[in-house]
């Protein structure tokens, strides 16, 4: 086997369970088929039946999937979306994994992420995300800093985080693959100050020049920086004010992820923290819109409750 089919191997089998019994249902998009077809080569040795769906690539991430997707995904035991934009925060992954199904999304993955990440030790991922996924709900405030002049703060008492381990094993499971982070939404309405995004945008890879996002009762009030700030802004814009709440605080828990451009890689990153804006609805909160976009923050200063749980970039849990 090659080392393209043994990592698809390795997700298959060890991080989605995939078992005998089970129909697999593979999403895909034009630019993404060719790897999906690799998988759906390697997934037929373990599953009952595999269905591959193609459909058009998607604008944004958080767009729905097409009539009649949404009712395959709630009909099947296992789904798996290599797909160009993210699937994870939409009515129709909520709604697979509120039948029983185990969702596993991997927007935009390439060849060579598959292979770098699938190599990782997903036991020892798993472990670190439940530790800051556990440091992360018992605080009731966090606060964001870094050198590139990022100042914010999040209120988050009485939200429970998730980790996302890499290990979608049990029934109505749902995460990226790669995976590795420990994640929650912060209080709507709440968050206050400056986000300077330096790493990379989803839908816009990496950034050439950082992305300076001014944040005022939990909203993108005004983003500031180059080109990629422009299209950041304009994709804002398009989508309307919902698109600019602060959905997400995330933290990298995965060793052997790296800076690619990648979001599906970039945000699992150890020592990396990652802000979301647009829905919040798969994290528990109120604000459903078909947008949901994560900025990377490289080397920041992490603390929680004043406990520092991030130093320039160095874990500290």
């Amino acid at each position: 086997m090659t080392e393209l089919g043994s990592a698809a191997l390795t997700a298959l089998r060890d991080c989605l369970g995939l078992r005998p019994s089970e129909t697999l249902l593979i999403l895909t998009d034009p630019p993404m088929a060719e790897l999906a077809r690799v998988f759906a080569r390697v997934a037929r040795a373990l599953a009952r039946e595999v269905l591959v769906t193609e459909y058009s690539e998607r604008e944004l991430n958080g767009q729905e999937p097409p009539p009649p997707v949404p009712a395959l995904m709630a009909a099947v035991d296992v789904v798996l979306a290599v797909t160009s934009r993210s699937i994870t925060h939409t009515a129709a992954r909520r709604a697979a994994t509120a039948s029983g199904g185990r969702v596993a999304t991997m927007p935009g993955l390439t060849q060579d992420c598959l292979i770098r990440t699938m190599n990782a030790d997903y036991r020892a991922i798993a472990e670190r995300s439940h530790r800051v996924a556990e440091m992360l709900t018992r605080a009731r405030v966090a606060h964001l800093s870094s050198d590139h002049g990022t100042d914010l703060t999040l209120p988050i008492d009485g939200i429970v985080a998730i980790a996302s381990t890499g290990l979608i094993l049990h029934r109505g499971q749902w995460g990226n693959l790669p995976s590795g982070e420990a994640y929650l939404r912060p209080l709507e309405g709440r968050s206050e100050g400056v986000l300077v995004v330096d790493g990379s945008l989803a839908g816009l890879g990496k950034l050439t020049q950082p992305v300076r996002i001014t944040v005022r009762e939990g909203v993108a009030v005004g983003v500031d920086g180059g080109e990629e700030a422009e299209r950041f802004s304009a994709q804002l814009e398009h989508v309307g004010p919902l698109a600019r709440s602060v959905a997400e605080l995330g933290v990298g828990t995965n060793d052997r992820a790296v800076l690619t451009g990648n979001i599906l890689e970039d945000e699992k990153i150890l020592g990396t923290v990652h802000i979301a804006f647009g829905n919040n609805t798969s994290l528990g909160g109120s604000v459903d819109v078909p947008f949901h976009v994560d900025g990377i923050v490289l080397y920041p200063t992490l603390t929680l409750d004043g406990q520092v749980v991030i130093d320039r970039g160095v874990p500290r849990f």
